[in-house]
C-alpha cells in the first residue's frame, strides 16, 4: 500500500472511530505520533490531547510537545504521576531501582496508574503504535478492545490508525508535511521513553533496542500496550458505536 492509500486510509479510519458523540481522546508521546494529530486535523476530527510527563522525560522532549501543541492549536492536557506515591515508592525502592529489579514497576507508577485514572472519563483512544516497532506487536490490530484499561461505561476502545505504517512512511509523511521532529530522533533515538531508560541506537539496532537497554528480556514494553483480549476486525464491530 503506498503512502496516499495509508493516508486515505487511516484518515478515514479515525473519521469513523471518533463519530457517534462518545468522548474520544488521544496520546502523544512525544515521538513519530506526531503524524496521527496531523492525520486528526486532516480528518476535522479534534478531541483532547494528553501526553504522560512522568517527571523524567527528557528535556528536548518536553520542548517538544509544547512545540507541538502550539503548531497544532491542541487542546493538551498533561498526565502526571501522584508525588506522594513517587516519593513513597523512591523512598523504599530507591531512585534507580529499575535498573536492578526491572522497570515495570516504576513505568506502572508514572505511566500506567496515571493513564487509568485518565481514560476512565472516555469511551476511546487513539495511539500512535505500529506492527514494526516491536515483534510483540506484530500482530496488533488498527481497532480493539483495551486489554489493559477501562473507559468511562467499561469496555474502552482504542484505535491504532497507523499500525500499519512502517518507519519510512511514518518519516516520508513527516517530510512531506513538514511536521516538527523531536530533536532526539536526529541524535539516534527512535523509540523514545524516560530519559534514564533511553539512549540511541548503535548501527543496524531495532528501534524499540535503546528502551530498557540494560534488559535481557525480549518484551520491551512498559505495561500500557499488552496482547489484546478481543481483536475486532472493523470499527463496526466496535461497542458503543452509536449508528
Amino acid at each position: 500500500m503506498n503512502l496516499d492509500h495509508l493516508v486515505e486510509h487511516s484518515t478515514a479510519l479515525i473519521q469513523e472511530f471518533c463519530k457517534g458523540g462518545h468522548p474520544i481522546t488521544c496520546a502523544f508521546s512525544g515521538a513519530e505520533d506526531v503524524v496521527v494529530l496531523d492525520l486528526m486535523q486532516r480528518a476535522t476530527c479534534f478531541v483532547p490531547i494528553f501526553a504522560v510527563d512522568t517527571a523524567r522525560l527528557h528535556a528536548e522532549t518536553i520542548a517538544y510537545i509544547h512545540h507541538v501543541q502550539q503548531h497544532f492549536t491542541l487542546d493538551l492536557t498533561w498526565i502526571k504521576p501522584n508525588p506522594d506515591a513517587v516519593t513513597a515508592f523512591e523512598r523504599e525502592n530507591g531512585r534507580f531501582s529499575f535498573y536492578e529489579d526491572g522497570h515495570l514497576a516504576c513505568c506502572n507508577l508514572r505511566k500506567t496508574e496515571p493513564l487509568r485514572a485518565h481514560l476512565a472519563h472516555f469511551d476511546g483512544w487513539l495511539t500512535g503504535l505500529r506492527r514494526d516497532q516491536d515483534p510483540n506487536r506484530e500482530a496488533l490490530p488498527e481497532v480493539q478492545t483495551d486489554p489493559v484499561f477501562k473507559g468511562l461505561n467499561g469496555p474502552l476502545r482504542k484505535a491504532n490508525p497507523i499500525a500499519n505504517w512502517s518507519r519510512g512512511d511514518v518519516e516520508t509523511y513527516i517530510q512531506h508535511r513538514n511536521l516538527p521532529q523531536n530533536p532526539l530522533v536526529l541524535k539516534g533515538y527512535k523509540s523514545i521513553g524516560c530519559a534514564p531508560c533511553t539512549r540511541a541506537l548503535k548501527p543496524q539496532e531495532h528501534e524499540r533496542a535503546g528502551r530498557w537497554w540494560w534488559e535481557t528480556a525480549s518484551n520491551k514494553e512498559c505495561g500500557l500496550h499488552q496482547t489484546p483480549e478481543q481483536i475486532l476486525h472493523s470499527v463496526e464491530d466496535l461497542p458503543l458505536t452509536k449508528r
